[in-house]
């Protein structure tokens, strides 16, 4: 699958009558890799849906397809085993539909996996005093340690890492802000139900400074001066956290330079940001914006 691949829709394609029966067609949209995909939108019987799917593969056999993908939306989960009978197998899902996936050649898929990653973000907000924005969790793995942490997060699908990091922020401690760049990043595996992780530790500017704490995930959250932060016991003991807070020390004696924002479009048209270093730039990037 890819992003060349168009949205399917099912339609419904009758065999050259004979004198035995009838059978109803699955039919997509083929992508640029000789695959299809199909969106299943109407109801249908479990048994008749398996008929169908039976003489549809047999088709697109004839026709050469390699990869099938059969979005099935939540509504019409009676249709998933007669689809994994047909060897389909479980590609993806998601909060409301599965995305099955079936490779016909006698040959190795070449199908691409799973997104084997997700975005995390951690907010280092410094005001003009030199005071870091930290709170406590009240729950996982640092609840009721007391530790003073930078304010974390997930970004959503679709969402940039800047745009993420100052909804996050807000989110959390009601503390606007503005992206200023990216101070480093690491990457870890087996994280969360076995995927990998990235995490991206964001420098952001403030432009409130009132606290107003969210109530169902914070214990507490203040401003504490940078050097105070860093010096804690669990920090100091722990190398990756330990690590952050030398760059964040680093960042407020202007000792260091981040990767900053600019908005880039691709060769497909689409929008992109690029993050760079652009204090060692010796010349301007042509055609963008600074996010």
């Amino acid at each position: 699958m890819s992003g060349s691949t168009t949205s399917m829709m099912v339609d419904e394609q009758r065999l050259p009558e004979n004198n035995v029966q009838q059978i109803e067609l699955l039919t997509g949209t083929e992508d640029s890799y000789g695959g299809v995909r199909v969106e299943i939108k109407n109801r249908m019987d479990s048994d008749v849906f398996g008929d169908v799917l039976r003489a549809s593969i047999s088709q697109w056999r004839q026709k050469g397809t390699k990869g099938v993908w059969i979005k099935l939306p939540i509504q019409h989960a009676n249709l998933v085993e007669a689809a994994v009978k047909e060897g389909f197998w479980y590609h993806h899902a998601e909060p409301d539909y599965l995305m099955l996936v079936l490779w016909i050649p006698k040959t190795a898929h070449t199908l691409p996996a799973n997104a084997s990653h997700r975005v995390g973000i951690g907010a280092f907000v410094i005001n003009s005093k030199g005071e870091v924005l930290v709170v406590q969790e009240n729950s996982g793995r640092f609840k009721g340690t007391g530790v003073w942490k930078l304010p974390t997060g997930v970004a959503n699908e679709g969402e940039d890492i800047c745009t993420a990091a100052i909804r996050e922020v807000e989110e959390e401690t009601g503390i606007k802000t503005e992206f200023v760049e990216i101070l480093a990043f690491r990457q870890s595996h087996k994280a969360f139900f076995t995927k990998s992780d990235l995490f991206f530790v964001c420098m952001l500017q403030p432009l409130s400074s009132e606290i107003q704490k969210q109530e169902e995930e914070l214990e507490a959250a203040q401003w504490m001066a940078v050097e105070e932060y860093a010096a804690q016991p669990f920090v100091k003991k722990n190398p990756l956290f330990d690590s952050i807070a030398n760059i964040c020390l680093a960042k407020k004696d202007m000792k260091y330079t981040g990767f900053s924002p600019f908005s880039a479009t691709s060769s497909s048209g689409k929008t992109n940001i690029l993050y760079f270093n652009n204090q060692d730039l010796k010349q301007p990037l042509s055609s963008g914006n600074q996010a």
